[in-house]
């Protein structure tokens, strides 16, 4: 999926950061509401990695409690968001 179509479609903007908070708020919940009715796999997987991004993504197991593939790779997903945030600027 193109991350500035998502944006775009839910935001409504490039720069979400450029919202007022009211407008963050309502873009977040048809955000929650589009991963909520969507049925395709892949994308059910890109908006819950949007919501992560923006702090607001459900649990693995609350996200794909139906499909232990999605849940495990939401997992690998949150364990290497965690290690790229707390390794990722370290020197070697």
């Amino acid at each position: 999926m193109d991350l500035e179509a998502l944006l775009h479609h839910f935001f409504e903007t490039d720069d979400p950061a450029a919202l007022t908070e009211a407008e963050f708020a309502l873009a977040l919940e048809r955000l929650k509401i589009g991963f909520g009715v969507e049925r395709d796999p892949g994308r059910k997987f890109a908006l819950w990695a949007l919501l992560h991004t923006f702090d607001a993504a459900p649990f693995p197991a609350d996200a794909f409690p139906k499909d232990p593939q999605l849940k495990a790779a939401a997992e690998d997903y949150l364990s290497a968001a965690f290690r790229l945030e707390r390794f990722g600027d370290q020197e070697d």
